[in-house]
């Protein structure tokens, strides 16, 4: 999409056609028409479903997705996944080639109604289980956004208990209640400057980011510089020795935990006060033994 923005009508069809074939191949019986009136149909289709506008430039003579880099991202997600059903859909046949990770539903039944809730402005009624808690609660909130965080989803809202935004994970969440309660939406609220130095769910209010200098092995690097950690990312050496990298992040529990993971594979360089809290945590985790 970003090598060539601009598609014509004609490679569109082309496309089409040899999508064609090959579903053909799956299915004989299928049949499939495409005409500019089917085009301009599925551009409406696409916008209502996804989203996402498709439009026609006149000076480059081509059709093109018009989007920002937030719905870009969006976008991309969802033919991820449309990709994966798709692929997984044909391959039925292929049950014996193809693993999946067993894991229980993370909520996301509730989604369609969060959102609605939250372009709405309504306040939300839920049932709330904490993990280190017996009893779970009731909760009356204001939703603001949701965010994804290693295949969980949570949504970020202000408890009435205590009028503090907070995450509220969606696999803990149950008897969701969409209220007729309206709420003023705040003005400096953005999840995206709440989130800016994050890594993870956790967001603390009163501290500020740092630098943060990481080394690891040449072969670890390989994968962190095709992954990264964070989109505030840098790197600062990649040689036959190691790739250092530079990140600007809060130190939370989210990161410590991430960080861990890498065992002897990384190396803190900076700050010192983290460097040492590693050091610490696998002098601990080696006392286990």
């Amino acid at each position: 999409m970003k090598v060539k923005p601009y598609s014509t009508y004609e490679e569109l069809q082309s496309y089409i056609e040899n999508q064609f074939d090959y579903l053909q191949m799956q299915d004989d019986n299928l049949q499939i028409g495409f005409s500019k009136r089917t085009l301009q149909r599925d551009i409406k289709e696409i916008r209502n479903v996804f989203g996402i506008d498709i439009e026609y430039s006149k000076t480059n003579k081509g059709y093109f997705i018009s989007q920002s880099e937030t719905e870009n991202m969006n976008f991309q997600r969802m033919i991820e996944a449309f990709d994966m059903f798709n692929s997984l859909n044909l391959a039925q046949d292929l049950t014996p080639f193809i693993h999946l990770e067993k894991r229980r539903p993370q909520g996301t039944e509730n989604l369609y109604g969060l959102l609605h809730a939250i372009k709405n402005n309504l306040k939300i009624k839920f049932t709330y289980q904490k993990f280190w808690e017996e009893e779970s609660s009731q909760r009356l909130a204001e939703p603001y956004a949701l965010k994804e965080f290693k295949n969980r989803w949570y949504i970020m809202a202000k408890d009435s208990n205590n009028n503090i935004i907070k995450s509220f994970a969606l696999d803990r969440l149950t008897t969701l209640e969409i209220t007729n309660q309206t709420y003023q939406y705040p003005d400096k609220y953005s999840i995206e400057q709440s989130y800016r130095y994050c890594f993870g769910i956790i967001s603390p209010n009163d501290e500020e980011p740092q630098d943060i200098i990481l080394s690891f092995d040449p072969f670890q690097g390989k994968y962190i510089k095709t992954l990264p950690l964070h989109e505030t990312q840098q790197v600062l050496v990649d040689n036959d020795e190691e790739t250092r990298i530079k990140l600007k992040l809060y130190l939370t529990h989210d990161l410590f935990m991430e960080l861990l993971s890498f065992g002897d594979n990384m190396k803190v360089i900076e700050p010192k006060s983290l460097a040492d809290e590693i050091k610490e945590a696998h002098k601990n985790a080696y006392k286990q033994y």
